[in-house]
């Protein structure tokens, strides 16, 4: 039997020894894992828990939808519609209808003013929105003037609601900051960002959602990347594990290709794991667990493809061996 505490160095303080009682397999048990990062209308989100996610962040969709949810797994937060400049993206895109954007024209804070910041804000969080998503891609579209993202952002932080910001084009990284963004939904991949910037985002206490993977296919964004979050993760950043579930033919569940990103980026080992385990934007997922059959990985080199193997399994249903 490996050595308990050999697994809770490789893997964090939260990992022990198991096996299921029913079956008798043993495996490790981890905290539930999260997706910061999926569109639940591009997806089968009932395959989530058994590719081993527990709770995801939905990050644009129709917020009458994503309201009229049931309970159970898995666990979903979400943002309503993208909040975007008039004509701005995600509008037009095919795989994004008309109700999961909402255009805002002008930064009235007054509630109720049609086209308003505050407005658009305010549907959104009437729909039980965690968190609002702002859209800034330069090349798709218009964006946002700074007075009418300010604007959002102040709106939503007096509801108590972080802002997460898609950026993409030159400056979008600059603005989402200037702005008091709480989380880009992306690692930034389309501009080259200096030392300095990328140590302000950090030290403003901004988190980054990681989504590298969806860069397999463009070598360059890829490297820029993960150069991007390695400078971020130096200057003392926080990561989120985040996949965009639902942007291309890819598994559903935990992804071991972002994970390899994360590792090469820099984040190993336990750090890796928080970043799959951070419950942000709510709490833990109740009464259930990450469970891995098997053996515990050997290196560190080797969690990212052990961690594929993650399902979600009732809490009660593990005994640890480690006692």
């Amino acid at each position: 039997m490996s050595d308990p505490q050999a697994v809770r160095d490789l893997l964090g303080p939260m990992a022990a020894l198991c096996h299921r009682a029913i079956t008798g397999e043993h495996g490790v048990s981890l905290p539930p894992l999260a997706d910061h990062h999926v569109h639940l209308h591009l997806i089968d989100e009932h395959a989530l828990p058994g590719g081993g996610i527990a709770a995801v962040l939905d990050l644009g969709g129709d917020p009458v939808q994503l309201a009229r949810r049931g309970h159970g797994l898995p666990h979903v937060a979400y943002a309503g519609a993208f909040l975007t400049a008039p004509g701005g993206y995600p509008s037009g895109r095919p795989w994004a209808p008309d109700a999961i954007s909402r255009f805002v024209t002008g930064p009235s804070t007054h509630p109720g003013e049609p086209g308003g910041a505050a407005t658009a804000v305010d549907e959104q969080a009437s729909f039980g929105a965690s968190v609002i998503k702002v859209a800034l891609h330069a090349a798709a579209g218009p964006v946002f003037d700074p007075t009418t993202l300010a604007a959002v952002a102040a709106s939503a932080h007096a509801r108590g609601l972080p802002v997460v910001a898609h950026v993409e084009g030159d400056g979008m990284t600059r603005l989402a900051l200037d702005a008091r963004v709480d989380v880009l939904a992306h690692t930034p991949f389309s501009e080259d960002l200096d030392a300095d910037l990328i140590a302000r985002a950090a030290a403003s206490g901004q988190r980054w959602i990681s989504t590298l993977d969806i860069h397999a296919g463009d070598p360059a964004a890829a490297e820029r990347a993960v150069r991007h979050l390695s400078a971020f993760v130096s200057s003392g950043g926080s990561v989120l594990y985040g996949t965009d579930l639902g942007n291309g033919d890819r598994r559903v569940g935990v992804l071991p290709a972002e994970l390899a990103a994360l590792h090469r980026a820099g984040l190993r080992g336990p750090a890796l794991v928080e970043t799959l385990t951070d419950p942000w934007p709510g709490s833990a997922v109740e009464g259930v667990s990450t469970f891995v059959p098997g053996p515990p990985p050997a290196t560190l080199d080797d969690i990212p493809a052990w961690l594929g193997g993650a399902v979600v399994v009732p809490t009660e249903e593990l005994i640890h061996d480690d006692h």
